[in-house]
């Protein structure tokens, strides 16, 4: 999410991504499933002028030299930058601030892949007629978190998975591999941990925040559960899904997960993997970068590599995260728009923010690209981390759907690390009741 907005993700699986955690929760105001937005007919693709594009604070420090090049070539048809508040929640107030009184004045927009269903349904983002916005090459997951109800209302613009971080040189010296399931990494730690004063075994991101969904929902994926079955039902209360939850709570009674994590978000998490406190870490791509450098502030530069994420029973299922840039419904020069769009996903502009800001690409060819995983040893691992990942709830109330998903697993955790008495069975019951009211 850059990585600033990835705080924000939870990512189904490529081939049915469709069909899984999909909601269709309606009210009065939310126009029916898969409705064209209100300009969606007789939209003339051939305006062309000025446009806006708005998006969070660009901490990756590409989008200027991108729009420089964009501009050159477009005199009569400039893109303004409008950078908006670092924090998520606050750009996407901005965003439907604008769309609820119509206003066009941010042309484009880039859009966390949880909002595109809600800005679809409230008619907010301008349907992008296939024949006109091919996908061919596009990541199917990808694809699938750019659309709503079959029909593509953004262009994907970057996206992302989780991946295992792991001490490679710890690994190596114990003579065992990078582990596929949870016993096998809890095996290594039992191995490694005796001669590692002062390290812990695994950590994620276990804090009440978006990235607590992303790690629950890879928890349950990876045991082979769901938030919600393929006909849009809560399936919270199931072993299945429990099982991914307790796992977790194990981990931190058995102290597998420092207790320390509870508080932990990706750069706290980031932090400990790198001063030698944990030895396996989930976190996304932009962490190679930054563990990787020799400027002392790693520990860990040169001593680690980049796995999947480990399962109950084999691989696990990361969550699928990333961004769409979509028109707005109300915007002129949608042609322009159109235009730029297409340009963002192209691959050579799709090689600028892999090159410059560590942004996972959107073309799967990229991810075999030799010269590419030259570059960025953890590619080819990210790109099996994407094909299997799994979107979170696209849901018009994907606030509400979030903050329950949330307060549910925390609320086992507190209890796992003594500060609570909330069981498994007990919160995710008490989640399929509060999804039941929410995805009525």
């Amino acid at each position: 999410m850059s990585h600033a907005r990835t705080t924000r993700r939870v990512f189904a699986a490529v081939a049915s991504v469709g069909a899984v955690l999909v909601t269709a929760a309606c009210s009065s105001s939310t126009p029916s499933p898969g409705a064209s937005s209100p300009a969606a007919a007789g939209v003339n693709w051939d305006e062309r002028g000025p446009i806006t594009y708005a998006q969070g604070k660009d901490t990756a420090g590409v989008w200027a030299g991108v729009l420089k090049q964009w501009n050159d070539a477009h005199p009569n048809e400039q893109v303004t930058l409008r950078e908006l508040s670092p924090e998520a929640d606050q750009q996407r107030a901005d965003m439907i601030k604008r769309a609820q009184a119509k206003s066009g004045e941010f042309s484009v927009m880039s859009v966390d892949v949880v909002w595109t269903a809600e800005f679809a349904a409230n008619g907010w983002l301008q349907e992008l007629p296939a024949d006109k916005f091919p996908t061919t090459g596009m990541l199917a997951s990808a694809v699938d978190a750019a659309s709503y109800f079959g029909k593509l209302y953004a262009y994907p613009q970057s996206s992302d998975g989780a991946m295992l971080y792991y001490r490679k040189d710890l690994l190596d010296k114990a003579g065992v591999e990078a582990p596929k399931t949870w016993d096998e990494m809890q095996a290594v730690c039992d191995k490694v941990l005796p001669d590692q004063k002062g390290m812990s075994c695994y950590s994620g991101q276990h804090q009440k925040y978006e990235g607590l969904t992303c790690n629950i929902a890879e928890a349950v994926n990876s045991a082979g559960g769901q938030f919600i079955t393929d006909d849009g039902k809560p399936a919270v209360n199931t072993p299945e899904a429990i099982a991914g939850l307790q796992w977790m709570v194990d981990g931190f009674k058995s102290g597998m997960i420092p207790k320390d994590a509870i508080t932990w978000k990706e750069e706290e998490s980031r932090q400990a993997f790198q001063d030698g406190k944990i030895l396996f870490l989930r976190n996304w791509p932009y962490v190679w970068n930054l563990a990787s450098k020799t400027d002392g502030s790693s520990g860990v530069a040169g001593k680690f590599a980049v796995a999947p994420l480990p399962g109950k029973n084999g691989p696990g299922v990361s969550t699928l995260g990333g961004h769409n840039i979509g028109i707005s419904a109300f915007a002129t020069n949608k042609g322009t728009a159109g235009d730029f769009i297409k340009w963002i996903a192209s691959e050579d502009i799709q090689k600028v923010f892999l090159q410059k800001g560590s942004l996972a690409p959107i073309l799967e060819s990229m991810y075999a690209d030799a010269e590419l995983n030259k570059q960025f040893g953890y590619l080819s691992t990210l790109g099996e981390s994407i094909k299997t990942a799994k979107a979170r709830p696209k849901a018009v109330r994907y606030g509400d759907v979030t903050s329950a998903i949330q307060d549910a697993t925390y609320a086992a955790l507190q209890t796992a690390v003594g500060q609570g008495n909330t069981t498994p069975e007990q919160a995710f019951g008490d989640l399929q009741t509060k999804l039941e009211e929410l995805l009525k």
